[in-house]
């Protein structure tokens, strides 16, 4: 299988995951007045935002709460649900691409908030969308070893500052139809966090089983997406349409080792409408089958997996099959199978 890598896991099990929202809701209404004179003088149609892409609303934390504390209380909820304590957790993972400086770690400040042992090893993963898929192979890893018995995997995304500085760029005199198209997915993202807990099969048989995935990797494409503390310009179809050809070479390789064309859930990346209905036609989906959550809260980053395996899991039955399917900038994909 050249250029894939395949995994499977031996006795690590989900115990627990939680999605949290961020309060204050921004419309894509919003949106498109904040610039409707730069989409005018462009001769820009309005409504792209909610039309097309499909994201009509999405969510900012308040001024006073930094995503860092969303991340601590999502990981709380998530220990709660999980019946464990901070101090039984071997390993915390934060995969949130939102952070405030290069050093130290976000995960440390995430750590010290939680009150987490200082036998719990914390470190951040970083991999742009597909970041909680990679932290949550990492702590399966370490639990099929028996290096930990228990690991706690978070994150927590910021848009506001990030969208409030393009919208102020946007909305100068100069801003270009460039600009805009440029920009544009910046104004799809979302705030949020989530976080799940994992530990071992054989001491929670009420778990639901990490049974394994393929991921791979489309490097060559790094410069379609890219973002630093102030902005983030993307060529949106180059990107979608590399993304889609990763998908389906993935998918073609995962046949091999896998049976996942008739899953009873597919939990894919949040992105558009256009994105779903894509990955859906083009590896065969049934779309009835594909939660969505990015219509009322945009594109969390990688949050956006958890977060929409949270809100759906109250409809899961036990025994159900479900495919996490992360995709990241860059490009890395990554499919993993949960037997719910």
């Amino acid at each position: 299988m050249p250029g894939n890598a395949t995994f499977r896991h031996s006795n690590t099990s989900i115990l627990s995951v939680t999605g949290l929202p961020a309060p204050e809701v921004r419309t894509s209404a919003e949106f498109d007045e904040r610039i409707m004179d730069t989409l005018r003088r462009n001769r820009l149609v309005p409504g792209v935002l909610s039309r097309l892409v499909g994201v009509k609303e999405r969510r900012w934390w308040p001024q006073d709460v930094h995503f860092t504390e969303a991340a601590a209380e999502a990981g709380r909820r998530a220990m709660v649900d999980a019946g464990i304590r901070p101090e039984q957790v071997g390993l915390m993972v934060n995969t949130s691409v939102s952070r405030d400086h290069l050093e130290p770690s976000t995960a440390v400040r995430v750590h010290d908030a939680l009150g987490m042992p200082r036998s719990a090893m914390n470190f951040d993963v970083t991999n742009a969308c597909l970041g909680f898929v990679n932290g949550m192979q990492i702590a399966a890893a370490m639990i099929d070893s028996g290096q930990i018995e228990y690991a706690l995997v978070v994150n927590a995304e910021t848009s506001r500052a990030t969208q409030e500085r393009t919208l102020a760029r946007l909305e100068r005199e100069d801003a270009t139809a460039d600009d805009v198209l440029q920009q544009l997915a910046t104004l799809t993202l979302g705030s949020g966090a989530a976080a799940m807990v994992l530990g071992r099969t054989d001491q929670h048989p009420e778990g639901h089983r990490f049974v394994g995935g393929v991921s791979r990797a489309a490097t060559e494409h790094h410069e379609l997406c890219v973002g630093d503390f102030d902005r983030m310009t993307t060529d949106s179809v180059a990107l979608q349409d590399a993304g889609i050809a990763l998908s389906e070479a993935l998918w073609a390789d995962a046949r091999e080792e896998f049976d996942w064309q008739d899953m009873d859930r597919y939990v894919i990346h949040q992105v558009s409408t256009v994105h779903t209905e894509q990955v859906c036609d083009r590896l065969g989906l049934d779309g009835a089958k594909v939660p969505r959550t990015f219509p009322r809260f945009g594109n969390l980053g990688p949050a956006a997996v958890p977060f929409t395996l949270a809100m759906e899991a109250p409809q899961l039955e036990r025994g159900d099959r479900l495919l996490l399917m992360g995709i990241g900038s860059g490009l890395n994909a990554c499919c993993a199978e949960i037997e719910w």
